[in-house]
């Protein structure tokens, strides 16, 4: 297989389940997202997935003016592949979260697989003071939530944004969302290569256990063959475990601080760039090459950065 050594590092910037008192390096502004997705670019992530804020609250936001302002600064400064998530945040219909990725038309754009608990609430133990009224909230609520992602929505945003070339980062937390994905593929409504991103450590979803690992792995292995490409995520402290475990099988990785805000035990990431010169000295150690983003391209059989629409 072409490129089988080669390893494609995602960024998640910013995100939705982390607020901005809980880090003063969290990306909020647009400024901010941006320089922190070109210095992910250059630490060599060859793909930025990106989430945007109200700049006053940090709060998450998903009006496709907000996102336009970092999109045009991006584009410009560099050439990594731009995904959009559609994911938005857990409380908000498919409408809602899809319209971004449906007005700019990403080479990638992320799609979560299946309806879930999603727990942010044990974060309340670590963090107590918020600058805003809406961060302890968010937290709070997430008790009694379901993060929805029906079969109707899946095929919402398949067909809202597949017309346009746009591929998916299919996002699974757990076993079943593998087999939701085998169900899209049967019906033809997704197609190979499948960029297929196993998320491990959040409450609701699968464990960071090594075997829970290995079992998204073999399931994945047995249901799509070589029709996938594989990559993973830990969230929070488990988040350089699982790229290093993963990698030595073969994955690609993603890291970031939507997904995690520490570099080590009690010390906060003081930028995405730093979590991917940490991740890229894990891959380069284990005797993996860092994708480019051409070559990551190349790999996901994507339109290309001149097809979209910023």
């Amino acid at each position: 297989m072409a490129y089988r050594n080669k390893v494609i590092i995602t960024c998640a910037v910013t995100g939705a389940i982390h607020t901005p008192s809980m880090s003063p390096h969290l990306p909020v502004t647009a400024e901010e997202i941006a320089d922190a997705a070109i210095g992910a670019a250059e630490a060599g992530a060859a793909i930025v997935h990106l989430h945007a804020r109200d700049p006053e609250t940090g709060r998450p936001d998903q009006r496709p003016e907000a996102f336009a302002p970092f999109l045009k600064i991006i584009k410009q400064r560099s050439n990594c592949v731009v995904n959009l998530t559609t994911g938005g945040a857990p409380t908000m219909l498919v409408a809602e979260r899809v319209r971004p990725a449906a007005t700019f038309l990403p080479e990638v754009a992320s799609l979560n697989m299946g309806s879930m608990n999603f727990g942010l609430y044990p974060m309340l133990n670590r963090f107590t003071e918020f600058k805003h009224d809406w961060e302890r909230a968010h937290l709070e609520g997430s008790r009694d939530l379901v993060f929805r992602n029906t079969f109707a929505d899946i095929e919402y945003v398949l067909r809202t944004l597949g017309d346009a070339g746009t591929r998916f980062e299919f996002e699974c937390y757990d076993i079943s969302h593998l087999y939701n994905l085998a169900h899209f593929l049967d019906r033809g409504l997704v197609r190979p290569p499948l960029f297929v991103q196993s998320v491990f450590g959040i409450l609701g979803g699968i464990g960071p256990h090594p075997e829970d690992v290995m079992h998204m792995k073999r399931t994945a292995d047995r249901l799509f063959g070589d029709s996938y490409r594989w990559s993973v995520l830990g969230a929070g402290r488990n988040q350089m475990p699982i790229a290093a475990m993963a990698a030595a099988m073969g994955a690609h990785v993603r890291v970031g601080l939507e997904d995690s805000l520490w570099i080590g035990p009690g010390r906060l990431a003081e930028s995405n760039a730093q979590q991917v010169t940490r991740v890229r000295q894990i891959l380069e150690g284990l005797g993996r090459e860092v994708a480019t983003p051409d070559e990551a391209r190349e790999i996901l059989a994507l339109k290309g950065a001149d097809k979209v629409n910023f």
